[in-house]
């Protein structure tokens, strides 16, 4: 997969029709209001999504289960699963630019980070699980005596899945691929602000060979459709990426429902803890300039905190401010644009009261937090550093999913421990150290889902990604994901 201006420029350039639903195989029209479509790069109108009302998803889940309970997808050989979805990721490679360019368009990541973050890791994952479909399989208990027992693993029936704006492609495929992989049937919520390439994936898996019911996609507000489907008696496992709001109400609704199963990611405040001893601080600087700031902050293992050895903590910002000035904020379609555009209004004017407030409680704002490019009509934010936050601080407790970094000193190795996990959140970490033993202290020290060493971000399909505290419950990535998808059985037959 390659890039070039021109080519951007052309798919940037096509109109996107109003977009329908897809329930049972068929587009539809939603009975509920459209939502119109945005683009955060110059605030134009770009489509509209159809509103799907309550009785839109009810429709879809009972077409799921009826997809479900018929075994025209759960009931297929392993290997014929297999090959549908190796056909799907081969799809998505052959319409990658297309999807990263559309993606771009709808949720401003910048271009030459999309196309291996969106196309090119949910091809991945499609692979990936679709390997995985015929390695997977049930156990032989050693019981004693004249018995057999026998435990089966079993698709749970039908998903419910509720993705987000700033990976939607990406993190849709962590759900869906698994889910698919087990024989489940689906029906997929993306987030208002980025729907259009999940809807294009749709297509692409009926063009699979997926069959009619299995994947469905219902698009709208979340208070509406969202809420539908987490009520929905049909639905029998929950997953969601996004705020913590919105996940204690997902579990409210299982709980007024049919105690559906919940699985949570949930984001996080991720500390980035940097000693006087790390190997190359310039280094060090750089990553942790992109740790915050690729995709406009807009990541749930954003290095969000940066918590620096007291030592080195004016010479380490120094460099810091110097790789982010350095850094090309811009409309993503531009291949040299670094830091992207935010996804919207309202996230952007949130980001900006973060930076405002903070400064109001005497942090010191080293650099940027302004509203920049206004002319474009887009929402570009300068990215900010805000150094001595005290724990106390909002911006230091609590997510901003934005360009905006904390910064907060520390004296030793045990008050960066406390430090790092003085959040209720817990889903990333970066340690850069010399001193092995402290890498491995911090690494058992820190509660969080995921820590890096000397790096930060890197991650792959074959190793978990999960939450500790309020970050949320369950893993996305890696055979563990499969444990959300398929139920255990068990078989005791007497000999």
């Amino acid at each position: 997969m390659t890039l070039d201006q021109a080519t951007i420029d052309r798919l940037a350039a096509k109109p996107v029709p109003p977009q329908r639903l897809l329930i049972g195989g068929n587009w539809v029209e939603g009975e509920g209001e459209p939502v119109p479509v945005i683009s955060p790069i110059n605030g134009a109108r770009l489509t509209e999504l159809a509103g799907a009302s309550a009785a839109d998803v009810a429709r879809a889940c009972a077409v799921a289960r009826a997809a479900f309970d018929d075994g025209r997808w759960a009931g297929l050989a392993p290997a014929d699963r297999k090959r549908v979805l190796h056909r799907l990721a081969d799809l998505i490679e052959a319409h990658a630019v297309e999807l990263a360019v559309l993606g771009v368009r709808d949720n401003g990541t910048e271009i030459s980070m999309a196309l291996k973050a969106e196309p090119g890791s949910a091809a991945a994952t499609f692979r990936y699980y679709a390997e995985a479909i015929d390695k997977v399989y049930g156990e032989v208990a050693p019981t004693a005596g004249n018995v057999l027992a026998l435990i089966h693993r079993e698709p749970v029936g039908v998903v419910g899945a509720i993705v987000p704006w700033n990976f939607p492609l990406m993190i849709g495929a962590w759900k869906v691929a698994p889910a698919l992989a087990m024989g489940n049937s689906v029906v997929l919520k993306p987030a208002e602000t980025a729907s259009l390439t999940l809807l294009r994936l749709a297509e692409l898996a009926l063009e699979a060979g997926v069959p009619p019911g299995v994947f469905n996609v219902v698009t709208g507000q979340g208070r509406v459709t969202g809420e539908a489907l987490a009520l929905s008696p049909d639905v029998d496992v929950l997953v969601f990426t996004g705020s913590g709001a919105t996940g204690r109400r997902l579990l409210e609704y299982s709980a007024r429902s049919n105690l559906k199963r919940c699985y949570l990611e949930l984001g996080g405040k991720s500390p980035n803890i940097v000693f006087a001893d790390a190997p190359d601080l310039a280094a060090a600087a750089k990553a942790a300039a992109m740790a915050i700031f690729r995709n406009a902050g807009q990541v749930c293992v954003a290095g969000s905190r940066l918590l620096v050895e007291a030592s080195v903590q004016e010479d380490f910002l120094e460099a810091l401010a110097k790789a982010t000035a350095a850094l090309r904020v811009g409309n993503p379609l531009d291949l040299g644009t670094q830091v992207g555009a935010v996804n919207s209004l309202a996230q952007l004017e949130g980001n900006l009261r973060f930076v405002a407030e903070s400064r109001a409680e005497g942090a010191e704002v080293v650099r940027g937090g302004a509203r920049i490019l206004t002319e474009t009509g887009g929402y570009y934010m300068d990215p900010a550093i805000v150094a001595r936050v005290a724990p106390s601080q909002r911006l230091f407790r609590e997510e901003v999913f934005g360009p905006v970094l904390a910064v907060t000193a520390f004296e030793t190795e045990a008050e960066a421990l406390h430090l790092a996990n003085a959040t209720d959140y817990g889903l990333a970490a970066g340690v850069w150290t010399a001193n092995l033993g402290r890498a491995h202290r911090m690494v058992r020290g820190i509660r969080a889902g995921v820590v890096h060493v000397n790096t930060y971000g890197g991650a792959d399909v074959t190793v978990p990604l999960a939450g500790a505290k309020q970050s949320g419950n369950g893993a996305d990535k890696s055979l563990h994901a499969l444990e959300k998808y398929t139920d255990l059985k068990t078989a005791w037959i007497q000999l």
